[in-house]
């Protein structure tokens, strides 16, 4: 397999032209990127793979066009971050099941009543553990042929890795000093949340108005309603995949994604 190929050298070989060339192929906002930046992308995807293992659960089977179809996704945030793969250094394992998995969550409400359930999922991100992926989703977002808002669950489920990186899934990641102008680690959270906080204030009351009166329904998934964190990693979906719209949607807020995700693109 290419992923294990990869990881038995150092450092890691070209990814195959024709390889290559059908991830492009399936993934248009990729191919899209300028010549340089595919480069990129297909060297930080040639490294993930040599770097992660990737497992098939419940009955399904790893293959050389899901792991990089994955790999390509899951580098697309790092394309021009400072420290590159660093940023999932806290995990090895991709875990990818044949269909959205029911897992028993635990909620406590402001009575502190505690409420157990079983919520059906379709990606997991964990704190210093594996990503879990659901192949049809992940097939289906690759391919844009889902209704309705943008779905990419890989470039979601790592945008929640990299919110993790400072210990809190807040929708505010590790912000060097200097980001948009700051001088200390907190003016830069609050710099980033001043325009993190309306955005999520703004589609929150929009998704509301949208599911209880019949109003036009938001341009993200309502999914990202639920908390600020969830915004965070939708808005991620929809940055990375079609960023001239996210401007258009979301100025304000993609001013300071551009701020962090576009740190190291001279080409900005």
């Amino acid at each position: 397999m290419l992923g294990r190929w990869l990881r038995g050298l150092r450092p890691p070989p070209e990814i195959p032209e024709a390889d290559w060339r059908r991830v492009l192929d399936a993934l248009p906002f990729l191919a899209s990127r300028r010549m340089d930046e595919r480069e990129r992308l297909r060297e930080l995807s040639a490294r993930f793979l040599q770097q992660k293992e990737f497992h098939g659960a419940l009955g399904f089977t790893i293959t050389d066009e899901v792991a990089l179809l994955i790999a390509a996704q899951a580098v697309l945030p790092l394309l021009h971050l400072p420290g590159d793969l660093g940023w999932y250094d806290d995990f090895v394992g991709i875990v990818v099941v044949p269909s959205e998995v029911s897992t028993r969550r635990t909620l406590v409400d402001e009575a502190g009543v505690v409420h157990e359930y079983d919520e059906a999922i379709i990606g997991e991100a964990r704190e210093h553990g594996p990503v879990m992926l659901s192949w049809p989703h992940v097939a289906e977002g690759a391919a844009g042929t889902q209704a309705g808002p943008i779905l990419n669950v890989v470039i979601h489920e790592f945008a929640h890795k990299i919110d993790m990186r400072d210990g809190q899934v807040d929708g505010c990641p590790p912000l060097p000093i200097g980001f948009m102008g700051s001088t200390t680690a907190l003016q830069a959270r609050e710099r980033w949340l001043a325009a993190l906080q309306p955005a999520y204030d703004r589609f929150r009351e929009q998704a509301i108005v949208a599911e209880r009166f019949g109003g036009e329904p938001p341009w993200l998934d309502d999914y990202a309603a639920s908390s600020l964190a969830e915004f965070f990693a939708v808005a991620c979906e929809a940055y990375f995949v079609d960023r001239a719209r996210f401007i258009q949607e979301f100025s304000g807020l993609a001013s300071a994604f551009d701020a962090f995700f576009l740190a190291n693109d001279r080409q900005r």
